[in-house]
């Protein structure tokens, strides 16, 4: 006798309201998977290789970046003329001091077709030793395809939302881990993988390992969720605002700190929604010093402005780790910007420094 055409749908019926829920479950982890791992894999790629950048930087570069100790320095601002002098069409709007006896200082420059160059200064004898483009090197591209995936802000979104279905991968896998009927170490903590059965192989060489990554997958998702668009903005407007005491009668300016990053990481992501500081200009009077570089502005300052030389001792003496950048002020009522985001995020400074008197305006630390 055959089978009746009804079977299958008589077993649907029967089956139980917890083995329904767990093959839905199941569905949402799988398409979740296919979502997802491809942006996985490219984050994880492109991230390592960032991750790495001082180690690349030191091994693609090292013509460019390792130098000879010779003797004493030249003062940053003859360092900053020099590289001037090498691109005079081009404006300077950042230095990063050598972070090492044996390491070179770097100079970012603006040109006029708006390329941002790196050039590598011999502190000692102030050679340029070559430049590199800021927005076509390896590591930049790699941030680039980190952040946005080359397509603005559609690919930053994508990532966030992949990022966002990330979490549903993690929470519908913890689920599907967890023993159904009893719990058995082997097949639970231990994968099987002696097993002949291939099914419980697989099942066991990807739910185990998978529950084990589980917190660490979890913490670089919801780590790396703040640098998004959108929940970023949104996160970081919420409690991104310096405290009341840092605003005692310093001018406020409707440019935000993170308007620094245009031209790429410059300033932790915690200040990125913090308004600039403008500097004093009923101040001027007060600096007597010459200006230490030709690349401050597109106007001349009415008065005497800080040495730049005074702004890194400044920064130096303030604690700020090798390694930190100073961004050159903008305008009249720009400020300097000293920044430094070390490995070690309580080390991370944002210093903002009146350009005549050399005040310092704002100081943001890990504390703050």
């Amino acid at each position: 006798m055959g089978k009746s055409p009804t079977a299958p749908k008589a077993t649907s019926a029967t089956e139980s309201p917890g083995n329904r829920f767990y093959r839905t479950v199941w569905r949402w982890h799988f398409y979740a998977g296919l979502f997802v791992i491809p942006f996985m894999l490219i984050l994880a790629a492109t991230g390592i290789i960032y991750l790495f950048k001082p180690q690349l930087d030191a091994m693609m570069y090292h013509n460019l970046v390792v130098v000879q100790p010779n003797g004493t320095a030249l003062a940053f601002t003859e360092q900053v003329e020099r590289a001037q002098a090498a691109f005079p069409t081009a404006t300077v709007t950042q230095i990063t001091p050598n972070i090492a006896p044996d390491r070179s200082t770097e100079v970012l420059l603006t040109t006029a077709d708006e390329r941002n160059l790196m050039v590598f200064v011999n502190p000692y004898t102030g050679q340029v030793l070559g430049q590199r483009d800021e927005d076509h090197n390896l590591q930049a591209i790699a941030r680039k395809i980190h952040g946005d995936l080359l397509i603005g802000q559609t690919g930053d979104y994508l990532v966030e939302l992949a990022a966002c279905w990330g979490l549903v991968l993690l929470i519908t896998g913890l689920y599907l881990w967890w023993p159904r009927h009893r719990f058995a170490v082997l097949g639970t903590l231990i994968p099987r993988l002696w097993s002949s059965n291939q099914r419980i192989f697989w099942r066991d060489l990807h739910a185990v390992p998978g529950f084990y990554g589980l917190l660490l997958i979890g913490f670089l998702i919801l780590t790396g969720l703040p640098w998004t668009g959108f929940w970023g903005d949104t996160f970081a407007q919420v409690w991104g605002r310096f405290p009341a005491q840092m605003w005692d009668e310093i001018p406020e300016s409707t440019v935000l700190t993170g308007s620094l990053n245009q031209r790429g990481q410059v300033v932790p992501w915690a200040v990125e929604q913090f308004p600039m500081p403008q500097s004093h200009l009923s101040g001027a009077n007060h600096a007597g010093h010459d200006h230490g570089s030709s690349a401050a502005t597109n106007e001349a300052a009415p008065a005497p402005q800080v040495n730049l030389d005074f702004v890194i001792a400044l920064a130096q003496a303030k604690g700020a780790p090798p390694g930190f950048s100073v961004t050159l002020p903008e305008g009249k009522t720009g400020v300097y910007t000293v920044s430094a985001f070390p490995n070690d995020p309580t080390q991370e400074v944002t210093m903002h420094i009146d350009q005549y008197s050399g005040e310092v305006l704002a100081d943001v630390r890990w504390n703050d």
